[in-house]
């Protein structure tokens, strides 16, 4: 397993926990020598993983949708940003590139993400 997709918020969480959590998730991956995959986000918990798994020397792959480029909350600091014309065209993508995948807490989107990636996703090839 080479790299894995965390579908996760963009909002500020108001309890440490996810924080916390997400960090410790960035943690295992560059542990493992496992590269992260997300929404390209510098904000909330999708910033906080990205920050650690970077500060802990690991790679990064953001893939985020050009409305929310203009809205500056794309993350200029990863290892690569690939930006998309639409939130389809950024699932699809980041299902391409991984080998797995993890929720973590976020809204309606993380929601439709994962649900999506569960439902589809035995229809990418093996």
């Amino acid at each position: 397993m080479k790299r894995i997709c965390v579908f996760c918020g963009s909002s500020a969480s108001r309890n440490p926990v996810y924080l916390d959590t997400a960090r410790a998730v960035g943690k295992a991956l560059v542990r493992r020598g496992i590269s992260l995959v997300y929404g390209g986000g510098r904000v909330g918990l999708m910033g906080a993983i990205a920050d650690t798994v970077l500060s802990d020397g690991g790679e990064v792959i953001g893939c985020i949708p050009q409305p929310m480029v203009a809205r500056e909350i794309a993350h200029r600091g990863v290892t690569e940003l690939r930006i998309v014309h639409s939130m389809h065209e950024r699932k699809a993508t980041m299902a391409e590139l991984s080998d797995a995948f993890i929720a973590l807490p976020g809204g309606f989107g993380t929601i439709e993400e994962f649900c999506e990636i569960v439902t589809c996703g035995a229809a990418r090839p093996a």
